[in-house]
């Protein structure tokens, strides 16, 4: 009895193998094909992956410092005064001007200038419309040819036809006094770099640029109309040999064409092209630097 139960295990024990052997073939024979399905399968799933998760911009480093925009200091501002709107020029480098000054004294004394200081009608200073707050500057006196250094520290004068407005102190140094408006040429010389002690008190070191030399000419007048500008420009070709028109965008009055002459390597030369446009009529001609 046990001998056959033992013998129907060998039998049955026998098939069995047979038949995972058999399975076993057969996997063998399709892993290819499986390993190769496996492979196309995680290839599209990390295709759509990619389209359904894209990837995200890098964040910026913890440690950046950004910066806040840079503002206009208040007294380069646009400012408008009687209905008049001004704009300040942000250097004055190059910048010659010739018209008409006046001075002013006791009744701004002590008040607050448009740079913060307080007026001092005995110290050396002026208002300009347009020159940069600190702005060294070289004021002569056409009638007498005195002149004076000083600091520009406030606006004005808001005065048709008047280019600069000077303190007391500078005013008398030049005999600007008795007369009260007087012809005027204004050189910008730079700002102030520094001051030292010397045995005559504290002097202002000012980092001044040789515009004596250079290339200079006469700006004789701004046209609205393109027309008029060339009209006196074929006029004036008779006389000098460089006529030049430039077209120029003003903010308030929009395009303007600027009719400038005779180029001019001093600035002695210059003024007297200046002396002879205004003998001519041209009256509000003044020198550029080019």
């Amino acid at each position: 009895m046990n001998h056959m139960k033992l013998r129907e295990l060998e039998v049955f024990s026998a098939i069995t193998l047979g038949r995972f052997t058999g399975i076993a073939r057969k996997v063998r024979a399709i892993r290819p094909c499986f390993l190769l399905l496996a492979a196309i399968s995680i290839w599209l799933l990390g295709c759509a992956r990619e389209i359904r998760y894209p990837k995200r911009p890098v964040p910026p480093p913890k440690k950046l410092i950004i910066l806040p925009e840079k503002k206009k200091a208040p007294t380069l501002r646009p400012y408008v005064v009687n209905g008049e709107r001004y704009y300040p020029l942000p250097d004055s480098e190059g910048f010659v001007e010739v018209g008409l000054a006046s001075w002013y004294g006791k009744e701004f004394q002590g008040r607050r200038t448009a740079s913060g200081e307080i007026f001092d009608m005995y110290k050396k200073s002026a208002a300009h419309k347009i020159l940069p707050m600190g702005t060294y500057v070289k004021v002569q006196n056409l009638s007498n040819n005195r002149s004076v250094i000083l600091k520009i520290n406030d606006r004005g004068p808001f005065v048709k036809g008047r280019i600069i407005d000077l303190s007391y102190a500078a005013a008398k140094e030049i005999g600007l006094i008795g007369p009260g408006v007087g012809r005027v040429k204004v050189v910008a010389l730079g700002r102030e770099v520094g001051k030292f002690r010397s045995s005559v008190g504290v002097k202002h070191v000012v980092e001044i640029k040789d515009f004596k030399v250079g290339e200079f000419a006469v700006q004789v007048g701004a046209f609205k109309d393109r027309n008029n500008a060339l009209r006196l420009a074929d006029r004036l070709r008779v006389i000098f040999d460089y006529v030049d028109i430039s077209v120029y965008e003003d903010r308030r009055k929009g395009k303007l064409y600027r009719l400038r002459v005779s180029k001019s390597k001093t600035l002695r030369q210059a003024g007297e092209v200046e002396k002879r446009l205004e003998a001519m009529g041209f009256e509000e001609a003044f020198i550029v630097s080019l």
